[in-house]
């Protein structure tokens, strides 16, 4: 039964979180194995040079998370991005910030049970499809509503498997190269840098390696469910871009050594099966594409947790229907209706497909990441004055710039679909606005609780 928020005691988030398992989320949202879908690709476009990309786009957002952990020591809010631009810059900046956000991360836990149908129909065709989504969405569902430690736990169980399995598949790929296979030795510099090689080809590939690592910003929106969040949230966003970044780059290194060009590749833009049918052989080849469904799963279960959240915050100001979106089950201390309602998107993998899914996604993770390096400049530089140092003016202008620039280098190679659909998207949102702002004559409502 929903409760009168104007007359029942408000029930809040729970903090049952500590950095182990938040780091986990971040690195189950991430998923470590996409680096064997965008391998082929990469490495055509670097010639060879995978791990050097890889070690650029670590850097760069290396930036933003500086970023993102400097905001969640003075905001420690479930909003993330929509909460330090709307305390940083405007109420008006963080609605739109939030709203852009939203289409990304709605659309983000759909994509994953859509991959994961697509993996069980190359699995078993006889079965209906839409068995498989249900099954998997009710699942995703069900563990949101019992409570973030569960979704930590469960999602803590496959990334360790998830790294378990690369571990193998590592090994496989060390005894190859070490009977001939590639490049015929493990000691070489040419993942890195060869001859002839070319920094503009790395660079550019590094801007397609960068959404390899979205999701390490979600886990800002645990920060109200995470002790000492003011401390914590921050070590794990960096630890999360840190791990990822050299797990991609470790992996990379010994498969670029196996696979030294993409001659071998038929489909180099989806590399994953032929690397596993070549490294590790057919039954191998089968298990992964399993275990693959599972790591999907733990991925939209940690975006579907992160979304339901920055609409709980978004409800909680006002400026979504409150009764609704501000509610938080007083047992579970999970914002329930909003679980249930990106659980009911995700139905949609049933008739979705996958191009025009992920032509959705990307544009508010990119408004996101502008914003939070923006904000830093504007609340701590240009509102709290900390420009007086030459370290203030370090790390509160000269780093937020250049992971600004880095973020800027990705919209530049934003597809045009993703543009425009994400443009569309916020016009919705400036109407939306209009509307609650009665034309822009009254506030952006904003909730007051002192610390948020």
């Amino acid at each position: 039964m929903m409760h009168d928020v104007n007359t029942a005691p408000r029930a809040h988030l729970k903090k049952t979180l500590t950095l182990f398992p938040v780091v986990m989320m971040g690195l189950a949202y991430m998923q470590p194995m996409t680096l064997f879908d965008t391998f082929g690709i990469v490495s055509g476009l670097t010639d060879g040079h995978v791990a050097t990309a890889y070690a650029f786009a670590l850097i760069a957002i290396l930036f933003t998370a500086l970023s993102y952990g400097k905001l969640v020591r003075r905001f420690p809010s479930a909003g993330s991005a929509y909460t330090y631009a709307q305390k940083a810059i405007s109420p008006h900046v963080g609605f739109m910030v939030g709203w852009s956000s939203l289409l990304d991360y709605l659309i983000m836990p759909m994509i994953n049970i859509l991959l994961a149908k697509i993996y069980f129909e190359a699995l078993v065709p006889a079965i209906p499809s839409w068995i498989f989504v249900v099954l998997l969405v009710t699942f995703m569902t069900l563990f949101n509503l019992r409570g973030i430690k569960t979704v930590a736990n469960f999602n803590s169980l496959i990334v360790i498997l998830q790294i378990a399995v690369m571990a193998v598949i590592v090994a496989l790929v060390i005894y190859g190269v070490a009977h001939g296979e590639g490049a015929g030795t493990l000691v070489s510099s040419r993942p890195f840098w060869s001859p002839g090689a070319h920094v503009v080809p790395m660079i550019t590939g590094a801007t397609i390696l960068c959404f390899s690592f979205l999701g390490f910003d979600g886990i800002s929106s645990l920060s109200e469910e995470t002790k000492n969040a003011e401390r914590v949230i921050p070590r794990a966003i960096f630890l999360t871009a840190l791990i990822g970044g050299i797990i991609f780059i470790f992996v990379s290194y010994f498969l670029q050594l196996y696979f030294p060009n993409i001659s071998r590749f038929q489909h180099p833009d989806a590399s994953q099966p032929e690397i596993m049918l070549y490294v590790a052989g057919k039954t191998f080849q089968w298990c992964i594409l399993i275990f693959s469904c599972v790591t999907v799963l733990a991925s939209g279960m940690a975006a579907h947790a992160g979304v339901s959240r920055l609409m709980y915050v978004m409800g909680r100001d006002g400026v979504f229907p409150e009764r609704f979106f501000g509610f938080i089950h007083p047992k579970w201390h999970t914002p329930t209706w909003n679980v249930l309602l990106v659980g009911a998107i995700a139905l949609s993998a049933i008739t979705f497909d996958l191009v025009t899914a992920t032509a959705l996604i990307n544009f508010g993770a990119l408004v996101a990441f502008t914003f939070v390096n923006l904000s830093v400049i504007s609340q701590f530089w240009i509102r709290e004055k900390r420009n007086r140092t030459l370290k203030d003016n370090i790390n509160y202008l000269l780093l937020p710039i250049l992971g600004a620039l880095t973020v800027g280098a990705l919209w530049i190679n934003l597809e045009e679909s993703s543009m425009v659909l994400g443009l569309v998207w916020a016009s919705v949102g400036i109407v939306y606005l209009a509307v609650v702002t009665r034309s822009f004559r009254n506030p952006v409502p904003q909730y007051s609780e002192e610390g948020l």
